[in-house]
């Protein structure tokens, strides 16, 4: 079960002008043995065990930008500071100067246990940019730097881990909402996006009652696996929604949806939770 809150970022997202609910987005590609999701709208701490499941101990925080965290002229707090008013104990490598040209990349890295993470990203502060790699542990002062080298001179359209020796996923955050995972581990796409569907179908049940939170099922993996054999590329929308059920209507793209792009008339499955039996259902939508 997954503790959605009213927060989340499908429930903090609209689209356009007329602030319609901000539609589920998958996208997924196989690139060098690396699987490159991208994605929306998720908040780095409603994924972060899903990123974690099979990362190495080691979590370096890359790249941090908030406006929770501000001095008295509005600058944004260091990292380091950040995670000493989280309490979270970890180690602080730092960058240069140099990394201001890349997007990616803060002054400072955070290097931390994975377990410190959900502290680190606890609920009542929001990072708008957020990038996180696994290292094996004991990574030096000269490998992180090399790490800084390869992030900050990434392009964005070619696999980044192939680079990076040991290091098992990649995620980097936009806005609480856009997202892009790398990752070695061919589970994490399906993964991915049974986690978006849990996510979305909460923010329909939190609606219907106003509840701060509300705890939803995920789907099984053979759901999401079947869609993603179906196409690599997704949109999903609420289709009806009470106290205890949530039907999700999914169309299939030809390409990765973009904000802007008009949403699809046509689903081609219905996902359905059924909450008071705790299961989700796909079935062809009705034509």
């Amino acid at each position: 079960m997954i503790e959605v809150e009213r927060h989340g970022a499908f429930n903090v997202n609209r689209v356009g002008l007329g602030r319609l609910p901000f539609p589920l987005s998958f996208s997924v590609r196989e690139a060098d043995g690396s699987w490159m999701i991208s994605a929306a709208a998720a908040q780095a701490v409603e994924l972060i065990d899903v990123l974690t499941r099979t990362a190495n101990d080691t979590i370096v925080v890359v790249n941090l930008a908030t406006n929770s965290f501000l001095h008295e002229d509005y600058q944004q707090w260091r990292s380091s500071l950040i995670a000493a008013e989280q309490g979270v104990d970890c180690t602080v490598h730092p960058v240069g100067a140099w990394a201001s040209d890349s997007i990616e990349l803060g002054e400072e890295f955070l290097v931390m246990h994975r377990e410190s993470l959900p502290r680190f990203l606890s609920s009542d502060w929001s990072p708008y940019e957020l990038s996180l790699v696994d290292v094996p542990m004991g990574a030096t002062p000269e490998q992180l730097d090399g790490l800084a080298l390869v992030i900050g001179t990434a392009t964005g359209d070619e696999p980044i881990l192939p680079r990076l020796d040991g290091s098992r996923f990649w995620f980097s955050g936009h806005d609480d909402c856009y997202l892009a995972v790398e990752s070695t581990d061919p589970a994490m796409p399906a993964s991915v996006l049974g986690r978006l569907l849990t996510l979305l179908a909460g923010s329909a049940l939190i609606g219907t009652d106003g509840a701060p939170s509300v705890r939803v099922p995920e789907p099984d993996g053979a759901l999401p696996e079947q869609l993603i054999r179906e196409s690599p590329h997704w949109i999903g929308i609420i289709g009806t929604a009470s106290e205890t059920m949530v039907t999700v209507k999914l169309s299939a793209l030809s390409q990765r949806w973009r904000l802007g792009q008009e949403l699809p008339e046509r689903a081609n499955h219905v996902a359905t939770l059924n909450l008071d039996h705790g299961v989700w259902h796909l079935a062809p939508a009705a034509s």
